[in-house]
């Protein structure tokens, strides 16, 4: 027998697996059964009743062998002599494009300008312990991308422009956990996450695709007959150690940090325009905090995951509306410096599989308007990532050019007065406090003062001294977005080149970005597969 079924359980029920297979016997009232075998196929909390309930459905099979989890197999073909297609950058869009390149049967040559994922973490420790930051090898450059050492979220609202389902069996094929499949909003970890990474990497490789680390991109080739700015054709790409790789098709998928690939792009007549982006601070609170707000009880039940939370308001400041929103929770997480380069101070967050840190944080950032660029006009598609540096340098310079991070509680931010003292924090290069005013511009610290006051009405007590902002939050994504062409995807005056995933301004997360990624290496074939093969 093959049946499914949609259940609302209290947790301790739905979320033990023993408890579960009881339930169900007793639903169906299975009195004698050889075998039985239970498989979520939907999982979400709702707490937003007094009596949590989690929503499942489940298929089950008596006495019957269980379909396969996945249709996802690792059986690619050997693409070793096969046309090549060059991927710039190793986060995932470059790698699902690289997955998907090997199955439509090319072969995938990706340049990533840091390190493996495991020498990486020798870069990441310097960051946290000595505040020096390698300009090539830290939180968001190296195998795998800025994705690799965050919270791997997989939750996507673009639910349109791929097959979702198809890139977590990938995910799950390669070390991920099944209960990515089911979970609502799933997530794998940063603790998890790298040798999932190094896992793809080894399929790309035993397919015949090559991986070059510490190669760096300093220059497009392009076909010299072509005819003008307006008209160009990529052939491929040199790097810093003086070598040439050419190919089909270029993917751009650089992420939104590669800011020397965005001048690289202006000085070389690679048509780009300016995108929206938000830049703001962390917000961390106690994780027991959030889940006393969220699930009105202290300690939250074993069976109930940290709980997180999603905020958005409207602001005005000086005749101009803002949105001020939450981003990239992090429950039961840590915030860590994701600076590309010295003299800059950047953070971000990241969560291990198990979300069982002592802090929740978040994101908390305020749009950037067009009124918001204009003193940086001279940078021209630019704007927003010059304007981005300037804040950048100016926190880092108030921290005596350390990865120290300016820090004030939320009460006293909002009050507009500097903390005596701070909290503990996950945030291990240490914090300093200061009036985030300091290096805030005031189309960013007014919003945000506002925001705040509307959320603590949202959530009780969420603006309270028992929280603090962390700074500077300013890589929530890219400020440049390099234009595709609507049917081919490829950009519109240079042919063969294909911006991907968040750098190029097409994602906002793993789960969009290897989605971009697979789009347009299907795009790239599709176009040129033809010339490809003759």
């Amino acid at each position: 027998m093959n049946q499914i079924l949609q259940l609302t359980l209290p947790p301790e029920i739905a979320m033990d697996d023993a408890a579960l297979e009881q339930h169900i016997v007793e639903t169906l009232q299975l009195s004698d059964y050889e075998s039985i075998v239970i498989r979520k196929l939907r999982q979400s909390i709702d707490a937003r009743a007094r009596q949590i309930k989690v929503n499942v459905q489940t298929e089950v099979f008596v006495d019957e062998l269980p379909t396969p989890v996945i249709a996802h197999q690792k059986n690619y073909p050997d693409v070793s002599q096969k046309p090549a297609v060059v991927i710039v950058g190793c986060g995932p869009a470059g790698m699902f494009a690289a997955i998907r390149l090997i199955e439509q049967g090319y072969k995938p040559i990706i340049l990533e300008r840091g390190k493996d994922v495991r020498a990486r973490r020798r870069d990441l420790a310097a960051i946290n312990k000595d505040h020096l930051v390698n300009a090539e090898s830290n939180y968001c450059f190296g195998e795998g991308g800025a994705g690799t050492y965050s919270d791997g979220k997989l939750y996507t609202r673009s639910n349109k422009r791929g097959d979702i389902r198809n890139v977590l069996e990938i995910l799950v094929a390669h070390g991920a956990t099944e209960q990515i499949l089911y979970d609502a909003h799933p997530h794998i970890g940063t603790n998890k996450l790298p040798p999932l990474i190094a896992a793809m990497r080894d399929s790309i490789l035993q397919a015949g695709g090559e991986v070059h680390f510490e190669t760096k991109v300093v220059d497009f080739i392009f076909d010299k007959q072509a005819d003008g700015v307006l008209n160009k054709e990529i052939q491929g790409v040199a790097t810093a150690d003086g070598r040439a790789f050419v190919g089909v098709g270029v993917v751009l998928a650089t992420g939104h940090s590669a800011r020397d690939i965005f001048e690289l792009c202006q000085q070389r007549g690679v048509l780009m325009e300016a995108k929206s982006f938000a830049v703001g601070v962390r917000i961390e609170h106690p994780q027991l905090f959030i889940d006393s707000i969220q699930y009105r009880s202290t300690p939250r039940s074993a069976y109930l995951p940290a709980a997180s939370y999603s905020l958005v308001a409207q602001t005005h400041y000086k005749n101009v509306q803002r949105g001020v929103f939450s981003f990239c929770m992090c429950p039961g997480g840590f915030i860590v410096p994701a600076a590309t380069a010295p003299g800059e101070l950047v953070v971000n967050g990241m969560s291990p599989s198990r979300r069982d840190s002592r802090f929740a944080n978040s994101g908390m950032v305020v749009s950037i308007e067009a009124v918001d660029l204009k003193p940086f006009e001279e940078f021209g598609a630019l704007a927003g990532l010059e304007l981005q540096r300037q804040i950048e340098q100016k926190a880092c310079q108030l921290m005596g050019g350390k990865q120290t991070a300016p820090a004030q509680r939320v009460l006293d931010f909002v009050k507009q007065k500097t903390s005596s003292e701070l909290l503990e924090t996950s945030y291990q290069p240490g914090l300093q406090s200061i009036d985030l005013r300091e290096y805030l511009p005031d189309y960013i610290a007014e919003p945000l003062r506002q925001g705040l006051e509307d959320f603590g009405k949202k959530m009780r007590n969420y603006v309270s001294n028992e929280a603090q902002l962390i700074g500077v939050e300013s890589r929530t994504s890219s400020p440049v977005r390099i234009p595709r062409h609507r049917e081919t995807s490829e950009h519109p005056h240079v042919k063969r080149l294909y911006p991907c995933g968040e750098g190029a301004g097409y994602a906002g997360g793993i789960m969009s970005a290897a989605l971009d990624g697979i789009f347009v290496a299907e795009q790239l074939v599709k176009q040129y597969g033809m010339q490809a093969t003759n």
